[in-house]
């Protein structure tokens, strides 16, 4: 076993999550690389050793410079606001130390393209945080359509919707201001990433963008609340993607629905440990989607736990990341996602934008 300080820029939602993740992710995973919490940065001196003493972490970095720059922590989580990501991923790969982003890799596409340029002129391990797509379902349903079970595919639908602002009178906050901020650089990647990761690139876009409450106590809202992007895939399939935060009642409408020559698979985040899945085939009268549970036949599921259909939950998917990037620091080889694969959604995001803007149909390969 091989100890490896982890450095954690961040100690909010996310940089909790991975501080949890990385802290028991070898006794989970029974990982060659055993993590340790070496360092932990955040918006403040203060804000980092608070964060210090509720997750374990060994110090506090009076920044994220300190951080990075640190002989001891060797690898970086970054979990700060966007635009933070490209100086600290910069500064980390010129020092040769692996990074893990979260989602979105940047505030901007071309911070994004400028991270990944970087990424791999440095040939370090880099990989972005998409943790919904890596639930033991997800990954069934990935290997579901590489084996055909569902025959050719026709239709793909997904979606992340939340509910978070959809009352009128939510107060300002952060959230209402800036794209970065709004819908479509919060919530749309998400979809976006599911979408190119189950049906392969998205040649062109048609999209719809919408502020649904311009104002809220406390300030006028500068961007998105919802949107709908109709996509043609570079296979020739249709599909159509739909991101929303006052889509009222839904709490983590992260789902999907894939119709194919042979069956039909659907997904739905809210019921995240389940598959549902259409063969078409026998009787027409026994015909049905059958509900999956998943359990230790499906992938990362046996190392949380030996029982089908117990389940796993939304920090297991934050588990399963901290593994992959441990295993792709220990191949010296990066994971699926890499920084590449983060841009692909910014340039999928940024052509949803610009149809938006001319209402016509848009090529990603011309963003």
């Amino acid at each position: 076993m091989v100890k490896i300080g982890i450095g954690v820029v961040g100690g909010g939602y996310m940089g909790k999550a991975h501080s949890v993740a990385m802290s028991s992710v070898a006794a989970i995973f029974n990982t060659k690389l055993r993590p340790e919490l070496e360092m932990i940065a955040a918006s403040s001196p203060e804000s980092a050793e608070r964060y210090r003493q509720q997750f374990g972490f060994s110090r506090a970095a009076p920044n994220w410079q300190a951080l990075v720059e640190d002989p001891a922590v060797e690898a970086i989580v970054i979990a700060s606001p966007q635009e933070t990501h490209r100086a600290i991923a910069e500064a980390a790969m010129a020092l040769g130390k692996p990074v893990l982003c979260e989602k979105p890799l940047a505030d901007t596409l071309e911070d994004a393209r400028a991270m990944v340029a970087t990424a791999e002129a440095s040939g370090v391990v880099n990989m972005v945080g998409f943790n919904y797509i890596r639930t033991p379902a997800s990954q069934f349903v990935r290997k579901l359509l590489a084996d055909g079970a569902i025959g050719g595919v026709t239709w793909f639908r997904g979606e992340h919707t939340e509910d978070f602002l959809s009352d009128p009178q939510a107060p300002h906050n952060w959230r209402c201001d800036g794209m970065a901020n709004g819908n479509m650089g919060d919530l749309a990647p998400h979809p976006i990433n599911a979408a190119l990761a189950l049906m392969g690139p998205i040649a062109e876009v048609m999209a719809e963008i919408e502020t649904v409450h311009r104002t809220r106590p406390g300030g006028a809202v500068t961007n998105d609340d919802h949107a709908q992007i109709m996509c043609r895939f570079a296979s020739g399939v249709k599909g159509h993607i739909y991101s929303s935060r006052v889509a009222t009642g839904r709490k983590m409408g992260y789902a999907y629905e894939i119709h194919g020559t042979k069956g039909a698979i659907r997904f739905d985040q809210e019921d995240q440990n389940a598959v549902w899945l259409y063969r078409a085939e026998g009787p027409e009268a026994t015909r049905g989607f059958a509900k999956i549970l998943t359990g230790p036949a499906h992938p990362d599921y046996e190392p949380f736990c030996l029982g089908p259909g117990h389940g796993t939950g939304y920090q297991d998917q934050i588990i399963i990341e901290a593994k992959d990037f441990l295993t792709a620091i220990e191949a010296g080889q990066s994971n699926w996602p890499t920084f590449r694969d983060g841009l692909a959604v910014a340039e999928v995001v940024e052509a949803a934008l610009i149809s938006a803007q001319n209402g016509v149909w848009t090529p990603v390969s011309q963003v």
